[in-house]
């Protein structure tokens, strides 16, 4: 597996801290908590694509295709939280309160668990195959 350089640690780091910053800040109804999350999780799906898995276990392949598949539900978790704040997408009141608003809270719980899982099984693989 491709490791990350120090630069590419750090800003991995500060993407994560900035994605809880702006997730806390959300819980204290704080209008620029969209504006703080959005970058992190930039930050921090941009610094997970950089890692590459060119092996042949299936196993970490998988894995990898889950870590990816927890960036996105990031970085969409990140466009609801700017729709939170104004229904900018166009919608009904009653769609907009049903489909949109706060639902970014339930993309970042599953998308941690995901990284969580993935974060303790690739390391597992990797040990295994090494």
């Amino acid at each position: 597996m491709r490791q990350l350089s120090n630069t590419e640690v750090a800003l991995l780091l500060l993407g994560g801290l900035l994605m809880v910053v702006g997730a806390g800040a959300s819980m204290f109804l704080r209008n620029w908590a969209a504006y703080v999350f959005a970058p992190g999780a930039l930050l921090f799906a941009a610094m997970q694509m950089r890692q590459s898995y060119n092996g042949r276990n299936i196993a970490i392949r998988r894995l990898r295709r889950m870590v990816i598949l927890s960036d996105v539900l990031f970085l969409i978790a990140a466009l609801l939280m700017f729709a939170n704040h104004a229904n900018f997408l166009g919608l009904d009141w009653l769609l907009y309160i049903r489909y949109v608003r706060n639902n970014w809270i339930v993309l970042v719980l599953i998308a941690a668990i995901m990284q969580l899982y993935t974060t303790h099984r690739i390391a597992n693989e990797l040990e295994k195959e090494g």
